[in-house]
């Protein structure tokens, strides 16, 4: 069912952790941690496991920039089978709420992407027609989207030398909210040119053409809506609805009495005790005008906050989400699942605690409630076998991996340089990588002699042409940091959250291509950074506990600088004159020394603090470079730095409209609608976000 596609094969090491996960997986086990190290390939170990075990996989990543690199990865795998990419199609999202303080009420408000809300609408459609699935999604996959049942009850077939009568087929496609095309021709919607029915399905890029001999369907054609060019002659098709939050008329019918017996019953326990007008009139007013507009054209914005009814669940029963849409039988990698596990244990907290602003202050009702993601155990409920990926796993994947995870806990690589079998764990380890790089060695120095210490690693860098990376804790630091650099004639750009993404591609561009030599940056933790070049990290304030600086985090900057074959890490730490003067617990104190770390270290008669975070980080990256070491003396290999391919940033050239004439306004939107498309399928955002602006811009000259 899967054909995969590569000009690589499994390292030896690649082949033992993909034989134990698939082992794993036929023994039923339901949970597993495939336990790797920065480019040691994981992707195509999945993507392996995923080719033998023949199962539709689901793949879950923590934000959307993640999950498209992964569905880019996966496609090239796997060019033949159906590969989706699945995440919140609003390119700006404000969800309805309300600020007690200002008393101040926001309506919901959203700008929909239509190209991932197609492609959300091919990645249900294919799960419900074939098995040969692979979905990429982001943590949205745990929010409710409609029952399965209920959108399955709308899908209808149209085939050829079947009669249809047009107006009933209209009728269909207007319940299941497609849209009449006006100007523009989008998916989603339908038009009728005498006896040709044109259905633009809100999953294809392709429009289908169904021309009728009176009441007969004559001919199904598969074509491109701007080029008119026929792809394929079909001899049936299936329409699937243009929302995945579709309902019927009857059902809204249905449940109207019950969403006004719950009304009554409020407004009557308010009108007793807490009796407000404002506040009674306010909710009365809303429910009402949602009815009305539901009962009148079966949609109103805001109607998932019905979906309990819509449904018909019982409270507190767990939506449907897009995990309902898989076979029984299934298979889920949870990328980065140190940080993916979290998020999604947040997610009800974070949701739950504004439904509660809402309903305490009379804009909902409280079966709102039950429009929401997924309880973290709910999540665990509808997986079927789970693969957690993480080159740092957390308790949560250690104590579901392991049968005794206290032994896990326990085991310390810098004393026992090999794996150990009998802690009766199924995290699998990937540690060796197909490159032979080692880890970086790593050097910890004194916070005092940071600036020398970094104009001595810069010159260094500059006489091995190579560059340099250099990470801080606060936005401040880097950029004061960059302006001394500057001043000492260091070529040197600063990054962090506010300078937008293209120009944050721009200058890690300009730093592989020797136009700087290094970037001062708050938060090195892009897990899909490839920057080989890059021999030398600088960690300021290593020392400081906190999210930039835990043992993940460390553990993240560490191997950024993995990639080179020259790869050497400077933690800079605090410094004490006296031992006394530390108020600190004793086992948070700890000194360096090459292979191992003990509690204190005198150095120029001064203590350096190293803290617990630190200790583990250091630990675990000599054990790995040591067992890579192992293994490249006993098949006589000399790593090299493997250099990989710059490529192109799209900067858009902005293009003077002013003198357009307006008969050639239409042309050059349908032009640039289509450059827009082709971009976000390649999953060029940044691109496709640029045309867009530029459609924007054309579309108020037409008006």
């Amino acid at each position: 069912m899967f054909k995969l596609k590569s000009k690589y094969n499994p390292s030896p090491d690649q082949k033992n952790a993909i034989s134990k996960l698939i082992k794993n997986l036929e023994k039923k086990e339901k949970f597993q941690t495939l336990w790797w190290i920065t480019w040691s390939w994981k992707t195509f170990t999945m993507a392996n496991i995923i080719q033998e075990i023949k199962k539709p996989t689901l793949i879950i990543a923590h934000n959307k920039t993640l999950a498209a690199q992964l569905a880019q990865e996966f496609k090239e795998f796997f060019p033949e089978n159906a590969v989706h990419y699945f995440v919140s199609y609003y390119d700006y999202y404000q969800p309805e709420a309300y600020v007690s303080k200002s008393d101040t009420y926001i309506e919901k408000e959203a700008t929909i992407n239509e190209e991932i809300d197609r492609l959300r609408h091919a990645a249900t459609q294919d799960l419900l027609t074939r098995k040969d699935v692979i979905i990429v999604a982001s943590v949205s996959c745990i929010y409710g989207i409609w029952d399965i049942s209920l959108y399955l009850e709308q899908v209808f077939d149209i085939k050829v030398w079947n009669e249809y009568e047009i107006e009933d087929l209209l009728k269909k496609l207007v319940l299941m909210q497609y849209r009449r095309a006006r100007e523009d021709f989008k998916p989603g919607m339908f038009q009728v040119m005498w006896d040709v029915l044109e259905i633009w399905s809100a999953a294809n890029e392709t429009v289908f053409t169904i021309e009728f001999w009176w009441n007969e369907v004559s001919q199904i054609t598969s074509r491109n809506y701007l080029t008119w060019e026929i792809y394929e002659y079909l001899q049936e098709i299936k329409i699937f609805p243009a929302k995945h939050t579709v309902t019927t008329k009857d059902r809204i019918e249905k449940i109207i009495p019950d969403i006004k017996k719950e009304l009554e019953e409020r407004l009557k326990y308010y009108k007793e005790e807490l009796w407000d007008v404002v506040k009674y009139e306010r909710l009365k007013t809303k429910v009402e005008y949602d009815l009305e507009m539901m009962q009148e054209v079966g949609y109103v914005n805001g109607i998932e906050n019905y979906s309990r009814y819509l449904d018909w669940r019982k409270p507190w029963d767990s939506p449907a989400t897009l995990m309902d849409y898989f076979w029984d039988d299934y298979l889920c990698f949870v990328d980065e699942s140190h940080m993916t596990f979290s998020q999604i244990w947040w997610m009800y907290a974070w949701d739950r605690a504004r439904k509660e602003n809402l309903v305490e202050n009379w804009f909902r009702l409280p079966s709102s409630f039950d429009n929401r993601p997924l309880q973290f155990n709910e999540f665990e409920n509808k997986l079927n076998q789970v693969i957690a990926v993480s080159a740092t796993p957390w308790k949560y994947e250690i104590n579901q991996s392991c049968k005794k995870p206290s032994k896990f806990f326990d085991f310390d690589p810098i004393k026992d340089w090999v794996w150990k079998d009998d802690i009766d764990c199924r995290i699998i380890p990937q540690i060796l990588r197909p490159t032979w790089l080692l880890d970086p060695e790593i050097t910890i120095q004194a916070m005092e002699y940071m600036v020398d210490s970094l104009m001595n690693s810069i010159k260094e860098v500059e006489e091995n042409n190579t560059r340099m990376l250099i990470t801080t804790v606060t936005k401040r630091s880097s950029e004061e940091l960059t302006d001394y650099l500057l001043d000492n004639w260091v070529k040197v750009k600063y990054l962090h959250s506010e300078i937008d993404t293209l120009e944050r591609l721009e200058i890690l561009k300009e730093l592989r291509e020797w136009a700087i030599d290094v970037i001062v940056w708050v938060n090195l933790l892009r897990e899909w950074l490839d920057l080989p070049e890059v021999s030398k990290i600088a960690i300021l304030d290593a020392d400081k506990q906190g999210f930039l600086r835990s043992e993940s985090s460390l553990i993240q900057i560490i191997w950024r600088a993995a990639r080179n074959e020259n790869g050497v890490v400077d933690m800079f730490v605090a410094q004490y004159n006296n031992i006394e003067d530390l108020v600190l617990e004793e086992k948070n104190i700890y000194l360096w020394n090459l292979y191992r770390l003990d509690k204190w270290k005198l150095v120029n008669e001064k203590w350096l603090i190293i803290s617990e975070a630190m200790r583990k980080a250091v630990n675990l990256t000599y054990y790995r470079r040591t067992l890579q070491q192992k293994y490249n003396k006993q098949h006589n290999i000399i790593p090299k730095t493997v250099y990989s391919s710059i490529k192109e940033i799209w900067i858009p050239k902005k293009k003077d409209y002013s003198n357009i004439d307006l008969k050639n306004i239409k042309k050059e939107i349908t032009k640039l609608e289509l450059e827009m498309d082709i971009a976000s399928a390649n999953m060029e955002f940044e691109k496709a976000a640029e045309l867009r602006d530029m459609i924007l811009e054309l579309k108020k000259r037409r008006k």
